[in-house]
């Protein structure tokens, strides 16, 4: 049975209409008639909601149809890869931070009287720093490759 069936069935020997059973998913009408036409297909948080409603498992929501299977699985594809390209970007913006900071004491260093040290080391500022940004580039760059193949 696909997925539109059954939410019809269960719909109906719970005795709801559509607009009752929208109701009580925080969704419209139009979109329970679209789902249970196979028209569309509703969001994981919308199917553990149905799952609950109705005392299924979400199994076996998700088995009687392999397209919405598929669906759950391209969606929580796509919310991974934005998670893990916004840590890289922050990796970015956390290199950008330090190369600011490093020249910032340079400037200070040759212009004041003042003389700071960098903790950690020469080594650290120099390669920490550009390792630092550069992999968080290339990391953000090859998961944003990755979530447009997906």
């Amino acid at each position: 049975m696909i997925f539109g069936q059954r939410l019809k069935k269960e719909r109906i020997n719970n005795g709801w209409s559509q607009e009752e059973l929208a109701q009580k998913l925080f969704v419209s009408r139009q979109s329970v008639s679209k789902w249970e036409n196979g028209q569309n297909y509703p969001s994981i948080e919308i199917i553990i909601k149905i799952s609950d409603l109705f005392n299924v498992t979400i199994d076996e929501l998700l088995r009687s149809d392999e397209e919405l299977t598929e669906k759950v699985i391209k969606d929580s594809k796509q919310l991974a890869h934005p998670k893990i390209k916004f840590m890289f970007d922050a990796l970015f913006l956390i290199g950008v931070i330090f190369w600011i900071i490093k020249i910032g004491i340079i400037i200070l260093n040759k212009f004041t009287a003042l003389d700071f040290t960098f903790y950690g080391g020469w080594f650290l500022w120099n390669f920490g720093v550009l390792i630092l940004t550069v992999g968080a580039a290339i990391g953000s760059s090859i998961v944003k490759e990755k979530y447009k193949k997906d």
